[in-house]
Formats: C-alpha cells, structure tokens, sequence
C-alpha cells in the first residue's frame, strides 16, 4: 500500500510544482531549468558513480566487505534514475542522494533492517588478512629448456 500511495502523490506533487514555479518564471525558464538539472545530474552521477565503482573494485580486491561501496552505488544509481525524471520533487530527492552524508544516513536507517553476518568471494569464505604471513599457495608446471628461440621473435 505504501508504494501505491507513493505512486499517486509524486506525480501530484511534481504536477503542483511545475504550476508554481511555471507561474513565477513562465514556461521557457522552468523548462530550461529541468533540462539543466538533468544534465547536471547525469553529470555528477557518472562521476559519482564511477568513483564509487573503483571503491566497490578495490573492497573486492582487498577482500573487504563491499556492504558500503555496494549500497552507495545502488543509491547513486537511484539518483541518476530521479534526476533523468521531469520534476523539482525528484530532482530534490536525486540530489539529495549524490549527498554522501545523505546516503550514509540513508544506509544507517536501512542496516537498522538488515544485518551482514559473512559474505564470499569465488564461492568461498573471504579469509581474514594477516600481514605477518608471506606464504602464497599455488601449482605449478615445470617447462622443459628449449633449444634456439621460441618462435615469437625474431633473431
């Protein structure tokens, strides 16, 4: 029921704006400034969004819990989709969230929800560094000595 009720008043909400701003500025002018925020906004999301990208990569790489990375790019992402929407409403909201303090305080309500206990890499559980071990496992094949280049150069 929540969302239905989402449904119906966005779309009032945003419909009762472009009158009120229509009739301070007129037509034109609110026109120009929906077109110029959403092309802001798809401007400071793909930046937002790319380096959020890097941060989901190197929690990843680093064996890391990518919880964060991964929540703030799914809300970038949601910004994106407010911005591109025609309105003053949604466009508030999408900036609002390419906000990080605001996608912090977003995340904090919702982990309130949901609890992380583990999470795996390639199938396996993610194994907590220790800086004091250097051992590194792996396989190996042994490859016979050749006589003369291998066929890749030229001599």
């Amino acid at each position: 029921m929540p969302l239905l009720a989402i449904f119906i008043i966005v779309p009032i909400v945003e419909i009762a704006l472009f009158i009120q701003v229509g009739g301070w500025l007129g037509l034109w002018p609110t026109l120009a400034i929906v077109i110029a925020t959403a092309m802001l906004g798809t401007y400071l999301v793909k930046r937002q969004g790319l380096a959020e990208l890097a941060r989901i990569q190197n929690s990843l790489n680093t064996l890391d819990n990518p919880t964060r990375p991964l929540a703030h790019g799914a809300m970038i992402l949601a910004s994106g989709l407010l911005l591109l929407t025609p309105g003053f409403f949604t466009d508030a909201m999408g900036f609002a969230l390419l906000v990080p303090k605001v996608r912090d305080a977003v995340m904090s309500q919702v982990q309130k929800r949901i609890k992380v206990q583990s999470f795996t890499v390639g199938g396996q559980a993610a194994p907590s560094p220790r800086p004091d071990e250097t051992v590194v496992e792996g396989d190996y094949v042994e490859v016979p000595p050749r006589d003369g280049p291998s066929g890749w150069t030229k001599p």
